[in-house]
């Protein structure tokens, strides 16, 4: 019995060395990536202003502020943080399918491979939408409430802080980039058995509420952004429906889940 025992140890602990190196080869690649990014953090962050610099066109007599002695430092090791996560990403999702996949089976390392590359590539075309589409237009919507004081006598010009607008360009860049990632959400919750695509038809108009209600709360108080946001958004939806529809991920969900019963 204690043979036994000592026999069902050994793969889980070999399970376990596995993961902690797995994990080990993330935390240097993203410690590497973080202190390279850290180097460069001005030449991203100027990259980063470039939709704002656009929407003044001269910039001449034009600055970004920071009130708090650290709070250009902590904005660059912010900024350095979010750019070694966005780096390490990708890494981490091909780590953690090696660690999986030889625990499914040959149809599901089939059906769930096009998935992990999937998930990168929506989450940069969300962040793309967001950087190159949604920011330059919300700027200048923005910008237009400035005055050179015609009307009020005193001039009206935006002097933006540094943190203040690398905290809106990420959080812009997380919303669009996560909510791309909506496909791949349903479909495994399809392959799950949780939902199937007679369900998310029967609520779409639930979904298109929900989806511009969100919308309003994690973009800027602009219906640029919510529109940007929320119409893609429906689009990833319906593309979904189809997906699910197109593998049969939730008949087959549903089928194993009978089987399973009996």
């Amino acid at each position: 019995m204690q043979d036994e025992v000592d026999l069902s140890k050994a793969p889980l602990l070999s399970h376990l060395l596995e993961l902690r190196r797995r994990l080990l080869y993330c935390l240097l690649f993203f410690s590497v990536a973080f202190g390279i990014s850290y180097y460069f953090a001005e030449d991203v962050y100027a990259f980063l202003l470039t939709p704002l610099a656009d929407a003044f066109g001269d910039t001449e007599n034009r600055r970004l502020i920071y009130t708090g002695l650290h709070e250009a430092f902590f904005t660059y090791l912010k900024l350095a943080l979010f750019t070694a996560i966005f780096f390490t990403l990708p890494l981490a999702l091909i780590q953690i399918w090696r660690f999986i996949a030889p625990g499914l089976y040959q149809a599901e390392r089939k059906s769930f491979a096009p998935l992990l590359v999937m998930t990168p590539v929506l989450f940069s075309l969300g962040a793309a939408l967001a950087f190159y589409g949604v920011m330059p237009l919300a700027w200048k919507f923005f910008i237009s409430f400035e005055s050179f004081g015609d009307t009020t006598g005193l001039a009206v010009q935006l002097e933006a802080r540094v943190s203040e607008y690398l905290g809106l360009v990420i959080k812009l860049i997380l919303a669009f980039g996560l909510s791309f990632e909506l496909p791949i959400l349903l479909f495994v919750l399809a392959k799950a058995g949780l939902v199937t695509a007679a369900d998310l038809s029967r609520y779409r108009r639930h979904a298109i509420v929900l989806t511009f209600l969100i919308a309003a709360f994690i973009t800027p108080p602009d219906l640029i952004s919510q529109i940007a946001l929320g119409t893609p958004i429906l689009l990833l939806y319906e593309f979904s429906i189809l997906l699910i529809r197109w593998t049969a991920a939730d008949e087959k969900a549903r089928e194993r889940q009978r089987a399973m019963q009996y």
